[in-house]
């Protein structure tokens, strides 16, 4: 168990005993044949599903409605006793429609009563919704077209993924919502030469509200119907699949849209028919329901989610949003999360641990090789631990801290006055029990309200200084900082490293959704990669650095070995360690180069097989590409005197030199 390894989660081990005591009494509740995935299957019970006889057959669940009516195209959107469900028992509700009233394409809607009300609703297990483009009203669709053919195995597992985050709706450059098929064209093949393994999507399940990134959900078996067809999502996922990347889809679990005519809100004339009665059930920051985790039916309901996901789209894993918020009565808000007490005391939710938990089991059990990543700013030991050792068995977790870091030191501090031991610190700080995700940024950092890494190093320079003939000293250290950054971060990275759409070019401005306050305009919800393009823009080299960085740090598995510290010289503003038969030496020193710097090293002959400084990657080619160096047999004082060699070095100032050992 983890407080085996883990002497400060002794005092707590009886809370971790009961929790895993208590997941395990939940799987056997819901499982079928010992197995939990064979007994979540409420996605094939509810919604429309059409029978072998060629009817369609539609089942609801709304223990509260005293009445509910099937409306659509195929009844002029009037209630009728024809097309009234009938109550089975336990709250679910049932009606058969013969075929010939019902195809492929129909629109349709239940009309719900409850004692004191009534309102339309959209079924909550919708596998397809539409929304009008002039009344801006949302349906639900029948969907029956002819089942695509899969051409492509699932990658397999990743062990260290390298993700490209990416939303699909602003990832043209025309000022638009793009489409499935203009990113499988378009965007994807960029990814494969970029050289990321795993796509990172968002916004995948049905959001009434473009603005909201996604993150305000209605509808949760369906996907989002602005971006394109099922089919066509399908398509993407094969395509991806063939090109040797994996597909991950970022699920909100954590919350729901608070609308009522769209989402789940007030669904039979509950307020706590999947949530939280009174105030618990309102998120007091995101104005969204917050699900009761502890009631059947919402496990139930979220979990047949996640299979239907796996199963019918080949989803690889998913990154869970919004952790901290379900885990934490409090949602975390304010909180400094400062001590173990906080993960273990009244303030848990232990109903979301268990389905976190039983959620990750589900989706090992449907395939052993999908991956899932937290998204959780508390820290809580245990969550990317495996069940087995008393955890909630994520794969991985956010390494969010990295971000605010950058930010801070960026934002706070000029950066002849950064400190090499606080940065080694953050950047590698981790519980050896858990796996971890690094970024420099991710669509948080991009958004209208924040700024991204190269917008915070040049902000307006951006504008007039990122042609090549133009010189400023500004856009130059922007340049230098933004390659040595995420190299830094990649190179220091636990398990996996992330990047969003753009930002491996320095992608400018901020990512504004249209809106009132802007006019409705997509400007700035869209992806200018013409700019990456031309030799005579600087973005290209910054490409051009992201490429060859992603492309070294697959060939020599960088990540499959830890991170060794040599030398943190907080006088030269120096940082040098080693990964496997690599060496990362990192000058952040903005003003002095130095010549023959001496450190102790392995024994053996290294090449320089990258450096931030090359004329390719807007540099100012002070290092030479290939240049072999050998470690001569003397006891350095600088480093951390385990080795019995030195090498020296030539570094640049705001430059970083990788060096690999030769065979």
């Amino acid at each position: 168990m983890i407080y085996d390894t883990d002497p400060w989660l002794m005092p707590y081990k009886d809370v971790i005993d009961g929790r895993h005591a208590e997941i395990i009494r939940q799987k056997e509740k819901f499982s079928r044949d010992g197995s939990l995935s064979r007994g979540m299957n409420n996605h094939l019970f509810y919604g429309l599903h059409k029978t072998e006889e060629g009817d369609w057959v539609f089942r609801e669940f709304a223990p509260n409605a005293t009445k509910i009516y099937l409306i659509g195209e195929f009844n002029n959107w009037k209630k009728s006793d024809i097309y009234s469900l009938r109550p089975t028992g336990n709250g679910n509700w049932e009606i058969t429609v013969a075929g010939m009233f019902l195809s492929h394409g129909m629109l349709y809607k239940l009309y719900v009563e409850w004692p004191g009300g009534a309102g339309e609703r959209l079924p909550s297990y919708a596998t397809r919704v539409l929304q009008d483009p002039d009344t801006k009203v949302f349906s639900a669709q029948v969907w029956d077209p002819e089942p695509y053919v899969w051409k492509h195995r699932r990658p397999g597992r990743r062990e260290h993924p390298l993700i490209y985050e990416c939303h699909i709706g602003m990832s043209s450059e025309k000022e638009k919502v793009a489409t499935f098929e203009e990113f499988r064209k378009e965007v994807l093949p960029k990814v494969k030469e970029l050289g990321y393994d795993t796509l990172q999507i968002m916004a995948l399940q049905e959001h009434p509200y473009y603005g909201s990134f996604g993150y305000q959900v209605s509808n949760f078996y369906a996907l989002s119907s602005r971006f394109g067809t099922p089919e066509e999502f399908k398509a993407l996922v094969d395509d991806a699949h063939g090109k040797g990347i994996a597909v991950v889809m970022d699920i909100v679990h954590s919350h729901a849209v608070d609308n009522e005519i769209e989402g789940l809100g007030m669904f039979d004339g509950r307020e706590d028919l999947y949530f939280y009665k009174g105030a618990q059930g309102r998120h007091p920051a995101w104005g969204s329901r917050c699900f009761d985790y502890g009631k059947d039916e919402t496990k139930c309901f979220l979990l047949s989610n996640c299979k239907f996901w796996m199963e019918e789209y080949h989803i690889d894993g998913f990154r869970f949003d919004g952790v901290t918020s379900m885990l934490y009565w409090d949602h975390g808000l304010g909180k400094a999360f400062s001590g173990y007490d906080n993960y273990f005391n009244a303030g848990v939710d232990e109903n979301a641990f268990t389905y976190l938990a039983l959620a990750n089991i589900l989706i090992k059990e449907i395939n052993p090789n999908a991956f899932t990543i937290a998204e959780d700013v508390s820290g809580m030991a245990g969550l990317a631990a495996p069940f087995e050792k008393g955890g909630a068995g994520f794969d991985f977790r956010m390494s969010m801290g990295v971000a605010d870091n950058w930010i801070k030191w960026i934002k706070e501090i000029p950066d002849e006055q950064w400190s090499m031991g606080e940065m080694w610190w953050q950047l590698t700080n981790k519980r050896a029990d858990e796996k971890t995700i690094s970024y420099a940024e991710c669509h948080d950092q991009a958004l209208v309200g924040d700024k991204t890494i190269i917008f915070r190093l040049m902000d307006k320079e951006m504008y007039t200084s990122m042609n090549t003939d133009s010189k400023s000293l500004i856009v130059d250290r922007g340049i230098a900082l933004h390659k040595m950054i995420r190299l830094l971060t990649l190179a220091t990275a636990g398990d996996g490293y992330l990047n969003f759409m753009g930002n491996e070019f320095g992608h400018p401005e901020w990512i504004d959704f249209p809106r009132e306050g802007n006019g409705w305009s997509y400007k700035y919800a869209r992806r200018q990669w013409s700019l990456s393009e031309p030799d005579y823009l600087r973005y290209r080299f910054l490409r051009n650095f992201d490429i060859s960085m992603i492309h070294f740090a697959k060939k020599e598995r960088l990540l499959y070995g830890a991170p060794e510290l040599l030398v943190q010289d907080e006088m030269k503003k120096i940082l040098i360690f080693r990964r496997l038969n690599c060496i990362f030496a990192f000058n952040f020193n903005p003003f002095s180069s130095f010549t023959d710097y001496g450190f102790g090293a392995p024994e053996g002959l290294y090449s320089v097989a990258l450096d931030t400084d090359r004329a390719d990657f807007n540099g100012f080619s002070r290092v030479r590409n290939g240049e072999e160096h050998v470690a001569v047999p003397e006891r350095s004082e600088n480093g951390n005197g385990r080795y019995d060699h030195t090498l020296y070095l030539y570094l640049p100032s705001r430059c970083a030199v990788v060096l690999k050992k030769n065979d």
